[in-house]
């Protein structure tokens, strides 16, 4: 009984440290805000010293706190290198995957994978959640997911990335725009046109600008967003055009409310990839998602 306490003290110990935030940790172990105040308590009284700094939001680690971080992801390592190690006795694919998926990978895209995953492995979970791309890469590296849906994704000292696709970007525009019946549309017909665009601090954004300084097409910056799914809202209610991956406009195209033409710039491409916390030992069931990934792409 004390190990499986010591399980669950460790995993809401590691999802408040990812979110920095009681109530979301809680709400990801299923148990109430209190409880998992409470259990904070009793893990800061059997230390003799504070874990987290109260007066900073999110909710920031002590330097005891830190300590205490590695102790529980040193905890849960082995706990998941046992699970590894019965799963490879018994032969059977079981087990929980946890994914962090940006959100243009897409709710539908998403559901498919889990109907299908789960379809083919019943003995095993999926567990998907969305965050922006920063999230992502801090809750692999606090351990507290085991695959990371990125885009443009990147290596460090800590995360390794696998390559996935490349997603061929388009011009999407609102169907009376003008540009809208062209079978293609060069980088030269962009200029001056207005442009929906993405926030600075996000990579996709500065691979656009990088784009238009390549082939000198300046447009006229009306808005910009963090995320496709506002971009798409934008140009569909005809305050501009945009550069989008061309499979996250496919919803909006079955409604008649966008119309994607192919660019002319074979070298503009969104790369998307799996990262994960370098040494990581997969389960069956991990190994298995990733391999169902693998398939979903080559039959693109």
């Amino acid at each position: 009984m004390l190990g499986l306490v010591i399980l669950g003290e460790c995993r809401l110990f590691r999802e408040i440290a990812a979110t920095g935030s009681m109530s979301k940790a809680a709400a990801h172990c299923g148990i109430s805000q209190s409880a998992a105040s409470q259990h904070v308590q009793e893990v800061e009284r059997r230390l003799g010293t504070t874990v987290f700094d109260r007066t900073k939001r999110p909710l920031q680690l002590t330097e005891a706190g830190k300590v205490y971080a590695e102790f529980c992801r040193d905890v849960l390592r082995r706990e998941e290198e046992l699970t590894l190690a019965l799963g490879v006795l018994k032969g059977e694919v079981a087990g929980d995957v946890r994914v962090a998926s940006i959100y243009s990978i897409g709710l539908s895209e998403m559901s498919r994978l889990q109907e299908e995953f789960s379809r083919r492995y019943p003995a095993a979970h999926l567990h998907v959640e969305y965050m922006r791309p920063d999230k992502i890469y801090e809750a692999v590296r606090q351990d507290a997911t085991d695959l990371g849906l990125v885009s443009y994704p990147e290596s460090s000292r800590e995360i390794a990335a696998i390559r996935w696709r490349e997603e061929e970007m388009q011009v999407a525009a609102y169907p009376s725009h003008v540009l809208a019946g062209r079978a293609e549309v060069f980088p030269q017909d962009l200029k001056g046109e207005n442009f929906i665009g993405f926030d600075e601090d996000l990579r996709i954004r500065r691979e656009l600008d990088r784009f238009f300084r390549a082939h000198a097409v300046e447009v006229n910056l009306l808005m910009q967003f963090d995320n496709i799914q506002t971009i798409k809202e934008a140009v569909a209610l005809g305050s501009g055009i945009s550069i989008l991956p061309a499979r996250t406009m496919h919803a909006e195209i079955e409604q008649g409310r966008l119309v994607a033409i192919p660019l002319h710039a074979p070298e503009l491409v969104r790369p998307v990839g799996i990262v994960h916390r370098k040494r990581k030992k997969f389960n069956g069931a991990t190994r298995a998602f990733l391999e169902l990934v693998g398939q979903a792409s080559a039959a693109l």
